[in-house]
């Protein structure tokens, strides 16, 4: 399963804290890249459909407020699976930035600008 694209552990963080329907994880992702990340509706639906065929995500019929949610948002949520997954995908990208670290030089510092 990994290296895992990094729409898919976008949406593994975004389901990280509760379940979410899709516009949230939109919403989520977009917050959590600083606006570097931004699904669109036929991305991210077809990575949710994908990830829950791979047994990462899970649709769940239990809604948070049911009398104030719209009966159309499908609700997801992670399973074991894909905490396990998530959380080897965060050893992989932790051992690789190690790594980096210590063979890649550091950028150069910006010049003061003094004048």
């Amino acid at each position: 399963m990994l290296p895992l694209p990094a729409s898919a552990m976008y949406i593994l963080t975004a389901l990280g804290e509760e379940p979410s329907h899709g516009y949230r994880i939109m919403a989520t992702v977009e917050e959590l890249s600083n606006g570097t990340v931004r699904l669109g509706p036929g991305t991210l639906y077809g990575a949710l459909k994908r990830m829950v065929g791979q047994g990462l995500i899970e649709e769940i019929a239990e809604r948070p407020a049911p009398d104030l949610d719209d009966e159309r948002r499908r609700y997801y949520q992670l399973t074991g699976f894909g905490q396990r997954v998530a959380a080897a995908e965060l050893d992989r990208l932790a051992t690789l930035t190690r790594a980096a670290r210590r063979r890649l030089p550091a950028p150069p510092r910006p010049a003061l600008g003094f004048s």
